[in-house]
């Protein structure tokens, strides 16, 4: 008989090899199954465990972990940009949490005042810039192709405040000082920079029981004061006009010059010509004694001075010597010269210490003068007070009634001034600096529940895949091994 051709065979070869493959891997996965639902107590107990153990180690290490109080604050006073206060001097993060506002905050607050407790304050406060993506990317860009950035000054800060869990402070007093430490800063400021000064206005008390020739010592000194001070408020707002006053602050210069000329001078004018005293022998003492002191001042000055005209001098001569010698070497060809030599960046040196010693002198010398003239003028009402020690009880009488009434209406047209001014400059703070330092964003402090989520969550994991391996290893916690 021929033998069957198996090449027309179409069997699939190796059908039994296939299905023992197949039927293994279903006894494998068959074999796990019934692993895991064997162990599903455990699994299940495993994981509780772990859940409840990370809580109450959570828990308990709370107590002594530190917790963060944090917001934003945002400044945009004028000159910000650059990293400035409006004198313009350097803006510092460091000055957010300087040891005087720390104080100021801690003492509103009504918290403990010691130093140590400050010292603590002080060293939780952290003070961290923020600077915007789009600002980052734009600078990243600029040094992908090589060029430096310049200083990048940030308007906004975050400020958090991390104690730990059991420091003598709850959630609340540690957001109501961390407001306090803000709002002492915005008083600091303030201050500093907005308000009128405390001594500003106070002449009148400042000459509470005080000689007549001290009126004009003090009075004149004082309309100095207000000038100046009048004169760099225009400089900052020369366009401003109060709604409360109707006054721009020429308008209060004017005034100003106007209570100089005619209250003032009217005053003043009687009291010198009269040589007026409460009591000219004490006067004299006290102008003795001033005279002394400003005497002392002037030797000072002149000394000081002095020394300034030698310094003067002696750069005098090395700026001439290095301007000398830079002409010298620029007449010999040097092809290999660097484009700034040695020379060249000492005359630099010299021609700029010339010029602060040049300002130095000018100071120097106004202040003997400025003395000199003070000198001058005691020394001429002293004289008057001597001519006139003996006058007439009756012609003085007179008088001292007339300067009396003369003060009288003096002191309210000066009232009056100090008035417009402290009411026009209010409204230029309000309208300048109202949004000056604020908070951008909400007093937020870290709560329990979620660090106590995240390790009960982990707890869990953790329990249940040690009860996954183990049942897939088959080990089933509480049963005998047969």
């Amino acid at each position: 008989m021929p033998s069957p051709d198996k090449s027309h065979d179409h069997s699939p070869p190796f059908a039994s090899d296939v299905l023992s493959a197949d039927q293994e891997e279903r006894i494998d996965l068959l074999d796990i199954f019934r692993r895991l639902g064997r162990g599903l107590p455990q699994i299940i107990g495993l994981g509780l465990l772990g859940l409840v153990v990370a809580a109450a180690a959570d828990l308990a290490l709370s107590r002594f972990l530190p917790i963060s109080t944090s917001t934003r604050v945002a400044f945009s006073s004028p000159g910000f940009g650059q990293g400035q206060y409006p004198d313009h001097s350097m803006f510092s993060p460091d000055d957010l949490r300087a040891p005087d506002v720390i104080a100021e905050a801690i003492k509103q607050e009504g918290l403990d005042g010691s130093s140590n407790f400050q010292s603590k304050i002080r060293m939780a406060l952290s003070v961290e810039g923020i600077i915007p993506s789009d600002e980052a990317k734009s600078r990243d860009r600029l040094r992908a192709t090589g060029v430096t950035p310049p200083p990048y000054y940030p308007d906004e800060y975050a400020v958090t405040l991390t104690l730990p869990r059991n420091f003598p402070l709850n959630i609340g007093q540690r957001a109501l000082l961390l407001r306090g430490v803000i709002n002492a800063y915005r008083d600091k400021f303030a201050r500093t920079y907005v308000n009128i000064p405390l001594a500003f206005g106070n002449a009148f008390e400042t000459l509470h029981n005080a000689d007549y020739f001290e009126y004009e010592l003090v009075l004149n000194d004082e309309i100095q004061h207000i000038t100046a001070y009048l004169h760099q408020q225009l400089a900052q707002a020369n366009n401003f006009r109060s709604p409360t006053t109707n006054l721009t602050f020429n308008d209060l210069l004017d005034q100003t010059d106007i209570f100089s000329q005619i209250r003032l001078n009217e005053t003043l004018g009687l009291i010198r010509q009269n040589g007026l005293s409460r009591d000219r022998k004490l006067a004299l003492i006290k102008m003795d004694y001033y005279l002394q002191t400003l005497e002392d001042h002037e030797h000072e000055a002149i000394e000081d001075e002095k020394v300034i005209q030698d310094l003067l001098s002696q750069a005098q001569n090395r700026v001439q010597s290095y301007v000398l010698g830079i002409k010298t070497q620029a007449t010999e060809p040097r092809p290999d010269a660097p484009i700034l030599d040695q020379g060249l960046i000492d005359s630099l040196l010299a021609n700029d210490s010339y010029s602060f010693l040049v300002r130095k002198a000018l100071d120097a010398g106004l202040a003997v003068k400025s003395i000199q003239a003070r000198e001058a003028q005691l020394l001429e009402r002293r004289k008057s007070v001597e001519v006139l020690l003996e006058a007439s009880h009756e012609d003085r009488s007179i008088l001292l009634v007339q300067v009396q009434k003369s003060l009288g209406e003096l002191q309210a047209a000066y009232e009056e001034l100090i008035a417009n001014i402290r009411k026009t400059q209010a409204d230029f703070e309000h309208q300048q600096f109202a949004d000056v330092i604020r908070l951008s964003n909400s007093i937020s402090t870290e709560g329990m529940l979620k660090p106590l989520a995240e390790a009960s969550i982990l707890g869990l994991f953790l329990g249940t895949a040690l009860g996954l391996a183990l049942s897939l290893l088959g080990v089933y916690l509480g049963e005998k091994r047969k």
